[in-house]
């Protein structure tokens, strides 16, 4: 029989309420607040924080903070991965991020999925009278070399290619195919990103 933790992870209905993952979640959202409790300056305390938080990150990890992670434990980052003021992540489901991935200020990771039906979304009580809401998550994942502008929201069962730039303020609901450009609400692939993007071809000449 499979425990709530093993059901939300594998996308099922599952009882937020158990035990194991209020634990979890406590432990997250303890070692976020201690995270934004302290300074930039303060790099070997960061550090100690973010091993403990996300146990499954790589090398060059650097988050700005504010940050607020609902398990951590089900967040895997890849290389060099930088995030700037107030990344949330809600890892109901694993979230997967590549190598080289940028996020601008204010961006979201939501994994979980919430019923429709208004009755659905109603607390109810067990033969016990404890109470419980219905909930399931689908994953994230984000590929290598990636550039998730200011305020994107990044919805559940998404995958982002490689080399892809997300636009400023868009809602992410699909796919998006690697080298692209993408962008709005929902968001929507604009075009392919090629070699006429070159900084060089854009930047401001002195």
């Amino acid at each position: 029989m499979k425990t709530e933790k093993e059901k939300m992870l594998a996308g099922e209905l599952y009882d937020p309420a158990d035990p194991e993952l209020a634990g979890i979640r406590a432990k997250a959202h303890k070692l976020s607040q201690d995270y934004n409790a302290t300074y930039d300056t303060d790099e070997e305390k960061r550090q100690r924080i973010i091993d403990e938080l996300l146990p499954h990150h790589a090398d060059g990890c650097y988050l700005q903070g504010p940050i607020y992670f609902d398990y951590g434990a089900f967040t895997k980052t890849g290389k060099n991965f930088y995030a700037n003021f107030n990344l949330t992540v809600l890892d109901s489901c694993p979230v997967t991020i590549g190598d080289n991935v940028y996020f601008g200020p204010n961006c979201t990771l939501a994994t979980p999925v919430h019923p429709l039906v208004a009755d659905e979304r109603r607390m109810f009580s067990d033969a016990e009278g404890k109470m419980h809401d219905r909930e399931y998550a689908r994953p994230i994942t984000i590929g290598n070399d990636c550039w998730i502008a200011s305020n994107v929201v990044i919805c559940g069962g998404v995958t982002i290619g490689d080399r892809v730039v997300i636009g400023a303020g868009s809602v992410v609901t699909r796919d998006i195919p690697s080298d692209t450009l993408a962008a709005g609400n929902p968001c929507r692939p604009l075009r392919p990103i090629t070699e006429k993007d070159r900084i060089i071809h854009h930047a401001q000449e002195q």
